[in-house]
């Protein structure tokens, strides 16, 4: 009999890859936060759980300008960031709003860490009978 765990971890192991590139392209930005006409990205995490769920509960969007960003396939739920004030060099990393939403990604990323690890343990219970 083959145990089939594909779908143990529920929507979790997606979250984490979610939260881990957001930790990439948040690092991304705070690193090249002095560097001119780069523009600051983040991760749209509701477009990317709604990818992972099949569109759920989601809304289309569509574009209304030709100058609209689209998302592409390769970087589902990128999107560049608005900045609140905007540089004369044309870079729009803000530093401040870039670390706290590196550390409110943190908290984000252990808490999903969290959530597999207790179901691992539960499996694991599961399996032996609750015994070490």
């Amino acid at each position: 009999m083959k145990l089939d765990f594909s779908n143990s971890l529920g929507i979790h192991e997606q979250a984490l890859k979610a939260w881990t590139e957001r930790t990439r392209l948040l690092a991304a930005n705070i690193a090249n936060a002095d560097t001119p006409g780069f523009l600051a990205k983040d991760l749209d995490f509701r477009a990317v759980l709604s990818q992972t769920t099949g569109g759920l509960g989601s809304l289309d969007l569509t574009t209304s300008h030709m100058g609209h960003l689209k998302a592409t396939a390769t970087s589902p739920g990128v999107r560049y960031r608005i900045p609140t004030q905007p540089s004369l060099d044309g870079n729009s990393v803000e530093l401040q709003q870039e670390q706290g939403a590196f550390a409110e990604n943190a908290v984000h990323y252990q808490a999903t860490l969290q959530f597999i690890q207790n179901r691992i343990r539960s499996l694991q219970q599961a399996i032996t009978g609750g015994e070490r």
